[in-house]
Formats: C-alpha cells, sequence, structure tokens
C-alpha cells in the first residue's frame, strides 16, 4: 500500500514537472538580461518595460480584450436563456436528447474544423449579400458560438443543483414567472452563470485557430501576434509577452474554480 501510494505521488509530481516546466522555463527567460541563448545573464524587467511600449502590441492587447469581452457579453446571456430553456421547458426525451447533442457538438469539434466551416459561411454570407468582410466583426460572431455551449453546460450544471422545490414555492406564493426569475432563480444561478462567463472569457482570450481564419488586416490578436513573432524568431519580448497571458489566464481560471458551481 505504501509502495502504491508513494508511486502515485511520484507520478503525479512527474506529470505536473511535464506539464508546467515549460511555462515555468518561459517566465523565467522573460526576466534574463541575456536577449539571446539559453546563458544567464542576470535579472532585468527591460523586457517588459518594451512590451508595454510596443504600439503594436497594445494595439493587439486591446483587440484581445475587446474581442474576449464582447463575445463573452454575448454567449453569456445567450447560454444562460438556452441552459433555462433547455432545463425547464418540457421538451420530450427525444428532443432533450437531440438538443444535448448539439450542445455538447461545438465542444468536442476540433478548432480547425469549426474555424473552416466559419469561413465557408462567412463567404456564402458576403456572396450573397456584399457584407461581414472578415475582421473583428467576424471574429467575435466566431468565438460566441463555440462559447455558447459552454456557458450553457455550467449554466445547466447550477440548475441541476438547484432543482425546481424553490422556484415551486415561490409560485405557491403566487410570484409571477418574470418575479421568479429575477429575484429567485438568476440570483441562485449566479455562481454558475459566472463560472460560465470567465470559462468563455478564458478560452476566447487564448484562442488562436478560429482567431487565425476569421481574423482581418487590422484585427490582429495577441495569440496571432506571438504565432507571427516566433515565426520570425522567440524574443525576451515574446517571452515577456507570453508570460503576462499565462499569468492573466491562471488568474481567470482560479477565479472560475472558487466561484463554480462544484465548489459551493
Amino acid at each position: 500500500m505504501k509502495r502504491c501510494s508513494l508511486f502515485s505521488i511520484l507520478a503525479a509530481m512527474g506529470i505536473f514537472v511535464f506539464l508546467y516546466l515549460p511555462m515555468l522555463s518561459i517566465a523565467v527567460f522573460s526576466v534574463n538580461a541575456s536577449k539571446m541563448g539559453l546563458e544567464w545573464g542576470g535579472f532585468t524587467l527591460t523586457w517588459y518595460k518594451q512590451l508595454f511600449h510596443n504600439e503594436f502590441i497594445l494595439r493587439a492587447a486591446l483587440n484581445t480584450l475587446i474581442l474576449a469581452g464582447v463575445s463573452t457579453a454575448i454567449s453569456t446571456v445567450i447560454g444562460t436563456m438556452l441552459a433555462i430553456g433547455m432545463y425547464r421547458f418540457p421538451w420530450s426525451r427525444k428532443a432533450k436528447s437531440q438538443l444535448n447533442v448539439l450542445l455538447h457538438l461545438p465542444v468536442v469539434t476540433p478548432d480547425i474544423i469549426f474555424a473552416v466551416a466559419l469561413v465557408i459561411a462567412f463567404s456564402v454570407i458576403r456572396y450573397l449579400t456584399g457584407l461581414f468582410e472578415l475582421g473583428m466583426t467576424a471574429m467575435i460572431v466566431g468565438h460566441v458560438t463555440f462559447q455558447i455551449s459552454f456557458v450553457a453546460l455550467a449554466v445547466r450544471g447550477r440548475l441541476e443543483l438547484i432543482g425546481h422545490d424553490v422556484e415551486e414555492a415561490a409560485c405557491d406564493l403566487y410570484a409571477s414567472y418574470w418575479r421568479v426569475l429575477t429575484k429567485v432563480l438568476l440570483p441562485m444561478l449566479k455562481p454558475g452563470i459566472i463560472a460560465g462567463a470567465m470559462l468563455a472569457f478564458t478560452l476566447s482570450l487564448d484562442d488562436f485557430v478560429i482567431s487565425f481564419f476569421t481574423s482581418g488586416p487590422k484585427s490582429m490578436t495577441l495569440p496571432l501576434y506571438i504565432y507571427a513573432a516566433v515565426r520570425r524568431g522567440v524574443t525576451p519580448e515574446v517571452h515577456a509577452l507570453s508570460t503576462l497571458v499565462m499569468i492573466i489566464t491562471i488568474c481567470v481560471v482560479t477565479l472560475m474554480q472558487k466561484l463554480s458551481p462544484e465548489t459551493k
């Protein structure tokens, strides 16, 4: 038994080292005074200072925040409505099964297939209407299409924990459906809604494939900038930028974990 426990601990430590050592090395190189090579040249924050004075990077960061913020707001509203509609409406067993398949499809579909499908759809719309060029609008629509499922799944999990008893009690006290929704259901769903929104924001912040296929010349985001910069050669500024994106993502995921329905 002790040997099994020791082996499990060593295996877990090895997995964590394998997962997080590359990210730790990027953080170390972001404060390395040596610009090239693996040689340590001392501690410095010069690369972070240059990063915040780079107008191109700042514009990419602003585009990333706009994209993540707008798409998260839209997907949170639609995903919450979808979850409530799926869970509260008396669907037949067959219809509910089909809706579940449709809800999980964007989650399990590979990003590359999803991105190509979006490009084809946007091309058809542009051919028929002459509108909808690739750029920020197309990127927002593309992100919303896969974010909705993640928000709906998080909210639906919270709905299953709540059950129907509280709403039925409110209705027995002659509360209208609007009052039940705004004063009872939505406040109780708040942890699930926040968790779903943070998950959607994190996915949008880190997304590359869909952004790459739907972006325009004036809609560069941080993942796209990092990809282009790495192709020209990895520099300390890229390490600094990657470290900042990683820290923001970890903070959002940690906050999402604290607010998730399972921890309540």
